[in-house]
């Protein structure tokens, strides 16, 4: 008879024997999953420090801005009058100021339409050009000039809009200007009436030389709406005039174009509001350094603090950190301990060397501490002392010079400049005196070629004066979209009636060149082209390559990526640069290299991930050998209980032919 359950005819716990067993055979499994949960425990940990890390780095580049240390805040003694902000290369001072007129731009209104989608025309492709300029001279009644001039501002680029019968409404023209972006606003009223809607454009720069002369080429119907020429013919009116504002700065007279000024104080931009007088104090700011010094200083307390409780050792093993005698993280722990502790290198002219000098402090456990008040007053003191202790940077002695960058790679120190040749910009000088008279088709096509980008224009057909030729000039080739999407500009000036065309990019690939029926008429048969040339000389006794303005330390020297910008004076000589790299660049560089893919954490957590894909291999190995014990158990002792259920079996027929034997004598009796 077969036994359909272990031990039921032997009274044999197979189950629990087998079960038994196996507990006792899965004890390596146990320590495997045990190391595992360890090791995923240390990985979690290395997230969160990975998290602090990254607060860190951000704090950090809180305190990398030098523009933080030197901020300048300015105290408007009448708010109504004028606004201020200040900037750091605002000095301390109090100004007092006084406005007697606020600029304005002009504003111009065509007649009156009964619709603002009626279509205007025939549709025909037409051509509106803006110049700016200034109005000057005759007389103006009821928004229209008499025996006025136009100065054309080259400096203001001519621009161009085209409208066809796509856009010929009122709407649509607006739409198109707004669209174009030529620095002119337009919009549409409804002044009431049997023709209600009005077309208004105003001069966007504004100013005395940003009046308006509005050209049209191609449809009657919009020539007669939209020309508007101050010196002639006038289809709009004016119902604005256009005005500079004029102010008093310590006594100083000042003409400006708009009502926010960004050069009539150094480093100081001015908001003028109404007509009166005021007062303007500009000093130190310290609250932007210290909001990043205290940002630093909990981002990096906060670290600390995970730091000590992820290698924290507790004797009774019941707190102790999951990184506990992780040698990675001591050594996180003690790299960022002493980029704080130790002194800034030498070799530069900044005193302040040690953080404890602008209250910056470690306490017992390896927290940071931040004196307020210290900070704040060696911000008032020494404000670049403390930029140049936190941040990469350093000064220069020449005026002329600036640090404009610095490489992973430089050497803080100072350093010698020696120039030997200043960047110029590629110029063309006439050869004669420009002719004043452009006829269409004889002379008035002129092709330049700016920096290598070239551009053909038109010179509207008239006489003009040498001003106003060269102005017309500059202001066409400035408004070529070719020049200017490749940040290619010149000026153009004229010296009894000679023109100099100057690129405004310094270097070597500034070039001027010119040509077409305009370029005799206008430069002479035979004008002197010069190309520009980059800035050339050496830092600290090593050649350094120079590109336009901008003399950058040679590659293998102490000098490597220390970059300065020479915006003039002479050759020779020129001082020295000092060079320092702060606290936040020293920390910063560390920070980078720690959280890099090839840095501390990523090959901790690596090493860890291989660790544990090792022991799922093992325990795949473990669990297939723990499935054979298991059956092989099961087996041994389903076998076991087949022999005890027979020899049971065997022993009760062997009782109850004993017990028959028995009875059998006692009858035979």
């Amino acid at each position: 008879m077969a036994i359909s359950a272990p031990g039921v005819g032997s009274n044999l716990d197979v189950n629990s024997i087998v079960s038994q067993l196996m507990t006792i055979e899965q004890r390596p499994r146990t320590l495997l999953d045990a190391k595992e949960a360890g090791y995923q425990a240390q990985l979690s940990a290395y997230g969160q420090l990975r998290g602090a890390l990254s607060a860190l780095e951000s704090a950090v580049g809180g305190l990398a801005d030098p523009a933080r240390f030197e901020a300048r805040s300015a105290t408007v003694g009448d708010t109504s009058v004028i606004s201020a902000s200040a900037g750091a290369a605002a000095a301390n001072a109090t100004y007092d100021v006084a406005v007697t007129q606020l600029a304005q731009r002009q504003s111009l209104s065509t007649a009156g339409q009964a619709s603002a989608t009626t279509a205007i025309g025939s549709g025909a492709s037409t051509v509106l050009t803006f110049d700016f300029g200034t109005i000057s001279g005759g007389t103006l009644s009821n928004g229209i000039y008499t025996g006025a001039n136009f100065a054309l501002n080259g400096a203001l680029a001519s621009r161009t809009v085209t409208i066809d019968a796509s856009n010929n409404s009122l709407q649509g023209i607006r739409d198109a200007i707004n669209a174009a972006n030529i620095g002119v606003n337009a919009s549409i009223l409804n002044v009431g009436g049997a023709n209600p809607y009005r077309l208004v454009l105003q001069s966007a720069p504004g100013g005395n030389a940003a009046s308006l002369r509005i050209g049209v080429s191609g449809d009657a119907t919009l020539a007669g709406l939209l020309a508007y020429d101050p010196a002639a013919s006038q289809n709009l009116t004016q119902t604005v005039a256009a005005q500079d504002a004029n102010l008093t700065v310590n006594g100083l007279a000042i003409t400006s174009g708009s009502n926010n000024l960004t050069d009539a104080i150094q480093g100081v931009t001015l908001g003028l509001a109404k007509v009166g007088t005021s007062t303007v104090t500009i000093g130190r700011d310290p609250t932007a350094a210290q909001q990043a010094a205290q940002a630093f200083v909990k981002a990096y307390n906060d670290l600390n603090t995970m730091l000590h409780d992820l290698t924290h050792f507790d004797a009774t093993g019941s707190t102790s950190g999951a990184l506990v005698g992780d040698s990675a993280a001591r050594t996180i722990q003690s790299q960022l301990r002493n980029a704080l502790s130790s002194a800034l290198a030498g070799g530069n002219s900044n005193t302040l060397r040690v953080l404890s000098q602008v209250g910056m402090a470690f306490q017992k456990d390896g927290s940071l501490t931040l004196d307020n008040g210290k900070l704040a007053q060696m911000l008032t003191t020494d404000p670049a002392g403390v930029a140049r202790l936190f941040a990469s940077g350093g000064a220069a002695s020449d005026s002329l010079i600036a640090i404009a960058g610095s490489g992973s790679a430089t050497v803080p120190g100072s350093y010698a400049v020696e120039i030997t040749q200043l960047a110029t910009r590629g110029q063309l000088i006439g050869s004669a005196a420009a002719g004043l008279t452009i006829t269409a088709g004889a002379n008035d096509v002129l092709t330049v070629s700016i920096d290598g980008t070239a551009a053909t224009l038109t010179v509207p057909p008239g006489t003009y004066t040498a001003a106003s030729l060269a102005a017309q000039v500059q202001s066409m080739i400035n408004a070529s979209s070719a020049l200017r999407t490749a940040n290619a500009q010149v000026s153009l000036s004229e010296a009894g009636g000679v023109f100099t065309l100057t690129s405004k990019r310094y270097g070597s690939a500034s070039t001027v060149s010119v040509s077409g029926s305009a370029a005799a008429s206008l430069f002479g048969t035979a004008p002197s082209a010069t190309a520009g040339t980059d800035v050339a000389g050496s830092i600290g006794g090593f050649s350094a390559t120079g590109l336009g303005q901008r003399l950058t330390g040679a590659a293998g020297s102490p000098t490597t990526g220390l970059a300065l910008d020479v915006t003039g004076g002479s050759t020779g000589s020129r001082g020295v640069v000092s060079f320092a790299r702060g606290y936040a660049a020293r920390l910063d560089g560390l920070l980078q290299g720690l959280l890099a893919r090839d840095g501390a954490i990523a090959s901790r957590t690596t090493g860890i991930n291989a660790t544990i894909k090792d022991l799922d291999r093992q325990r795949d190995v473990l669990d297939r050998r723990l499935a054979d014990i298991e059956a092989r158990y099961r087996k041994q002792f389903t076998d076991l209980d087949s022999l005890m259920s027979s020899m049971t079996a065997t022993s009760t027929f062997l009782t109850q032919q004993l017990q028959q034997l028995q009875q059998l004598q006692s009858s035979g009796k």
